[in-house]
This record gives C-alpha cells, sequence and structure tokens, in this order.
C-alpha cells in the first residue's frame, strides 16, 4: 500500500510538474480537445439556403447534465473546417470556455462553407410575409429554432455574441423575437455601415480603403479558403502617407477596384441616401418583442466602432423601457478585450494592468451565466452601465447613462487662443487649408499603412498642434480635477472662401511638464507635455443640414457646422489643462475635401482641389457634460 502511495506521488508530482511547463495557450489547447465534442452541421434556413455551422459540446452534456448553447455568427469564418480539427480556444474567453457551455459558430449566408449571397448589412425586414423574406435576423431564428430541436443535452436557453461585425449580427439576432435567446451580448457592433465604419459625418475613412476586397468580392461557392486575398491593392510603399497619397483623389481607387461590387455601391451613393439608411439598424430597435438580455460593449478608443454600442445602447434604453440593458465601455481598442496582453496600453498610455481579464471574468461571464445557467431574474449585481475613467485610470459604475445630472459646460474658442467658459469672444481665427499639404492624423507611418487605424485616438497631438495650418484652444492649468462624462457637440461658427469644407475637433488632456513616464511608456515617449487626444471626430460641411441632400457653402458667409463628437469618460487631472484643436484635413484618416464644392468627392479630379483661408469665430463652442 506504501508503495502505491508513493506511486501515486510520483505520478502526481510528474503531471503538475508537466502542466506548469505547458504555456497559457497550450492548457487552453488541451482543455479543448479533453473536454468538447465537435459536430458539424448545414442548417437550411426558410428559403432553403444552407448555413454550415460548427458545434462544441462539453463531453459530459447528458439528460441529467444539460448546457445552454452560446452562439456567434460571422463573416470572417469558423475555422478549422476539418471534422477532426479543434480550435485553439472556444469563444474567446477561457473563463467562458472553462465554464462550459455548447458553443456554436455559423459562417453567415454567402460566406466560407455557407450558400447563398453575401450582403453587406443586410437590410432588416420588419414584417415578413412569405419564405422569402429573409435577413439576418430569419437566419438566426431558424438557426436556434434548430439546435433547440436537434443539439442534444441543451436547456433550452441561448446566448449570442460577436465582436464588430459579428457584433452586428448579434443585434439582428436580438430582434429575431425567438424565445429561447436569453442574453445577446454585441461587442463594438455596427449599427449605420455609413456612419460607423466607412464614414464620419459624410467624409471617407481613407485608412479602410484597403478592406474592400473582404467586403466587395462575392465568392463563387462554398469554400474554406479565401477567394479574395489577390484582390488587395498592392501598398507600393512602407510610407503609408505618401502611397495614400496618390491615391488622391479618390477616383485613383477605383482603378484598382472596377470589378468591387462594394467599391461601386460606396462612390454611387456619396450621400446618406437610401442605400445606406436601409443599412441603419437602429430605427428597427423600437419596442422589440422577446428581446434578449443585452450586454453592448465597446472600447473608448476604438477607431473602427466606437459609436455603434453606444448608439445601440442608448436607442434601446430610449424605446424598450422593460429592457435589461446594460453598456460596458473599457480603455480599449478595436476588440481589445478579447486579448489579456497584461499591462492594458492604448497607443502610449498605461491604463493598468489585466483589465480584459476583470471585464471578461467580473463583467461578461457573469452576465451569460446569470441569464443561460440561473435564475434569469435580471439580478445580476452588475451596474446600468459600467464605464473607464481614461484620466483617472479606473472603473467607474453609474446607475444611468447619460447621467441626467451632468452640468452642460460650453468652451468658447476665444481668437487669443484661450477657452473661456463666462464670455462669448469675439472676432475670428484662420488659418489657409492647402489640400495639397494635408495635417498628418499621426507621426507614425507605419500606423497609416495598416488596414485600420487603431491607436491615434489617444496619440500625442504635439506635432499637429505646432503647424499653421491647426488652431489650438487651451484653458489655464485645472486647479481641480474636471470630469467629462457624456455627449460633446460641437457648434462652429465659420466662414471658408472656398464652397466646401471638412473640421477636423480634437478634445486633447495636456501633461505637466514634470509628468514621468510610467514602467510602460515607450522609450522613445516623454509624457511630459503629453497631448493625449481624447476624443475627435470630423464634419463634411457640405452635410451640415442633412446628409442626404448635401448643400455646398457660400464663400465668405458666416455659417453654423454643428455636429457631435463621440461619448466621453475623462477626468482632467489638477494641474492638467485642457485643449481643443481645429483643423481641416487629417490625412489619411479621412479623405481631402476638394474645398470646391462637387457633386460627388469619390469622382472629383485633381483641378477640383483648391486652397481655402478658413475662419473660426470667437462664437464658436465645443459644449461638454460635467460630472460632479
Amino acid at each position: 500500500m506504501k508503495k502505491l502511495s508513493i506511486l501515486l506521488s510520483i505520478c502526481l508530482l510528474s503531471f503538475l510538474t508537466k502542466a506548469q511547463t505547458m504555456t497559457v495557450a497550450q492548457q487552453d489547447s488541451a482543455f479543448v480537445r479533453e473536454n468538447y465534442v465537435k459536430t458539424q452541421f448545414k442548417i437550411a434556413m426558410r428559403d432553403g439556403v444552407k448555413l454550415f455551422t460548427n458545434v462544441y459540446t462539453p463531453k459530459d452534456a447528458s439528460t441529467t447534465n444539460q448546457y445552454p448553447i452560446v452562439m456567434q455568427r460571422t463573416c470572417y469564418d469558423v475555422a478549422p473546417y476539418g471534422k477532426d480539427d479543434y480550435p485553439k480556444m472556444l469563444y474567446y474567453s477561457r473563463y467562458m470556455m472553462r465554464e462550459k457551455f455548447i458553443f456554436v459558430e455559423q459562417d453567415v449566408r454567402g460566406r466560407w462553407m455557407s450558400e447563398g449571397i453575401w450582403t453587406n448589412m443586410t437590410p432588416q425586414i420588419d414584417n415578413k410575409t412569405n419564405k422569402t423574406d429573409v435577413d439576418e435576423s430569419s437566419d438566426t431564428y431558424d438557426t436556434i429554432d434548430w439546435m433547440i430541436k436537434n443539439i442534444p443535452n441543451n436547456n433550452g436557453k441561448v446566448g449570442q455574441y460577436g465582436i464588430s461585425y459579428p457584433g452586428y449580427y448579434t443585434v439582428t439576432g436580438a430582434l429575431s423575437g425567438h424565445p429561447a435567446l436569453k442574453a445577446a451580448s454585441p461587442q463594438a457592433p455596427v449599427s449605420d455601415f455609413y456612419f460607423d465604419d466607412f464614414h464620419h459625418n459624410g467624409a471617407f475613412t481613407v485608412g479602410y480603403g484597403l478592406t474592400f476586397p473582404v467586403f466587395g468580392v462575392q465568392h463563387p461557392k462554398p469554400m474554406t479558403d479565401s477567394w479574395y486575398d489577390d484582390k488587395y491593392p498592392k501598398v507600393t510603399s512602407l510610407d503609408g502617407f505618401d502611397w495614400y497619397k496618390s491615391m488622391t483623389p479618390l477616383k485613383n481607387f477605383t482603378k484598382l477596384y472596377s470589378d468591387n461590387f462594394f467599391w461601386q455601391e460606396t462612390i454611387n451613393h456619396p450621400n446618406y441616401d437610401e442605400f445606406w439608411q436601409k443599412r441603419n439598424i437602429l430605427p428597427h430597435l423600437k419596442n422589440v418583442k422577446n428581446l434578449p438580455a443585452m450586454m453592448l460593449v465597446g472600447g473608448w478608443f476604438d477607431a473602427e466602432d466606437v459609436t455603434g454600442p453606444l448608439n445601440i445602447y442608448k436607442t434601446i434604453e430610449k424605446n424598450n423601457a422593460n429592457a435589461y440593458n446594460t453598456l460596458v465601455m473599457g480603455p480599449f481598442g478595436h476588440g481589445d478585450w478579447a486579448r489579456e496582453r497584461g499591462h492594458s496600453m492604448h497607443s502610449n498610455i498605461y491604463f493598468g494592468d489585466s483589465v480584459a481579464t476583470y471585464f471578461q471574468k467580473n463583467m461578461e461571464l457573469k452576465f451569460f451565466k446569470h441569464f443561460l445557467k440561473e435564475s434569469g431574474d435580471g439580478k445580476t449585481g452588475l451596474p446600468e452601465a459600467y464605464l473607464f475613467d481614461t484620466g483617472k485610470k479606473e472603473w467607474r459604475e453609474f446607475s444611468e447613462y447619460p447621467v441626467k445630472k451632468a452640468q452642460k459646460v460650453d468652451f468658447y474658442l476665444n481668437p487669443d487662443g484661450k477657452i473661456v467658459t463666462g464670455t462669448v469672444g469675439k472676432g475670428f481665427s484662420e488659418y489657409v487649408s492647402d489640400p495639397a499639404k494635408p495635417v498628418p492624423y499621426t507621426e507614425d507611418p507605419k500606423q497609416i499603412t495598416g488596414f485600420t487605424p487603431r491607436n491615434y485616438m489617444s496619440e500625442d497631438q504635439r506635432f499637429a498642434g505646432r503647424r499653421t495650418d491647426v488652431l489650438v484652444f487651451e484653458t489655464d492649468i485645472l486647479t481641480a480635477d474636471m470630469t467629462l462624462g457624456g455627449e460633446i457637440m460641437a457648434n462652429l461658427k465659420i466662414s471658408t472662401t472656398g464652397t466646401d469644407a471638412d473640421f477636423f475637433v480634437k478634445l486633447i488632456d495636456v501633461y505637466p511638464g514634470d509628468e514621468k513616464n510610467s514602467l510602460y511608456t515607450p522609450k522613445n515617449i516623454t509624457l511630459g507635455g503629453y497631448q493625449q487626444m481624447v476624443r475627435s471626430e470630423v464634419m463634411r460641411s457640405r452635410f451640415r443640414n442633412s446628409f442626404s441632400m448635401p448643400q455646398p457653402l457660400i464663400a465668405n458667409k458666416k455659417t453654423d457646422v454643428n455636429f457631435r463628437l463621440q461619448d466621453v469618460l475623462h477626468t482632467f487631472k489638477k494641474g492638467h489643462k485642457i485643449m481643443i484643436q481645429v483643423q481641416s484635413t487629417a490625412f489619411p484618416l479621412f479623405d481631402i475635401n476638394p474645398q470646391k464644392y462637387v457633386e460627388n468627392i469619390y469622382k472629383a479630379n485633381e483641378a477640383d482641389f483648391i486652397k481655402a483661408t478658413q475662419r473660426i469665430y470667437g462664437d464658436s463652442k465645443i459644449t461638454v457634460e460635467v460630472l460632479k
């Protein structure tokens, strides 16, 4: 007996030693294979189209040990496709994976191994009358209905999640009305393809110019390999600024994308017309029947979809009085809550350790467990809004959002370069905007060559403020902390010598000159005097009155140009200053406005681009919401 005990001890020690030598990723991969079994299906939709679906069921599932289903529907692939091939992770959270659910992943119609025709942001059909009325909501309904009836040992409850485009599919899934769908977490969801991604207030997001092969090439048949890789443009310069400059005017992209259906749709619909309006999910989020519990998730520094979670949360909150509806906004770039890097950084700013893990364990897991495995009565212990203060670098809980008691404060842009709150400034500030020499949006040429910009939303803005075509306004040194929390509105009073113009407004936190670097600040960065961009937005003036019916400006006439910047939660600390910068170009984040009105900027010629003198009058203001 003693020998057996010793032998068992040796075996246990050997097992523990082996486990300790395995990396976390290896442990996750081993956990998937040891605890889940994979099956594959082609699920028929109501119109006969079959959607490819991978199902991973816990091996200990039984008639007495049933599990809820957690599903992701995606246009990006559900690889690996081999029936005996397993992914290294299920979900993106090891906490969800180890909690154990039946995980389902599905290719949406027209993508990868699914049948059908691919449509960007499939228009929602609220009142379906026959089997040919299909959209992403009906596909979700049909999938859930099939799963509940055909996947063994499920407990009759379904959750759905997705990041970015799959976040949009999660929103449309919430509109399916299937009673088994109990919880949905749209994360960085697209809410409106015109405003969230490819345009900002009418200005084209040039950095997306490389993404059109993903969205604008139909696959010839269900397949496991990418069918669009050879359609990407050949970037001929390591300096992204120079390469995108060679693609100006935008008609130069047409030479690359003559057979790309989404590019053709984009250039033929430069305004927010019916084509784009049908791809806006927000109008459909009113009085929704069988709306599941919702957890909207986003990042304050999400360069792609920061507006989606905010707008969807607010629309549901306003139009569905009894809905369980929560909002989480962290110090993340696009989807960064799905990957733990230890020291949470965005650009050059350190926000704390294990912030993604905190979200995954204390918010997301808690949400899905409650509604799929527990009572589901809505008493989750989670707040209405869990928001990260990017100035104090800490999570804050809110019982409502936006905060009704927030104080609106007007920051007037005084011509002497001061931000004033008591009196309206007289006169104006002015600068010359030259389309041939646009203001870069970043100092990092490598960032510009990426698919989409990621780091610029918290980068140092000193490089821009030193240019003569950028106006700078700032407060005195703050004598107390000031927390801005909520919406930001720019009310500019402008005039221009041209007949069209863009205005890019930046809200900036100016650090003291003696600010010390953190342990994780990159070696080439100095935080002393750092001008951290907190929030920004651009406005194309032709759309100042209507995004569907543009109008030229009248040269030299004082004109109102009003627009919203995205929401914020940021404490400007004592000893810091608040700065606002105004400029007319941020290239190649956004395309260059010719500054001479043309009917369609996508089809503008080089001769249409002219210099213009822009004036910002002293009664221009930025309205913020201050929390006590």
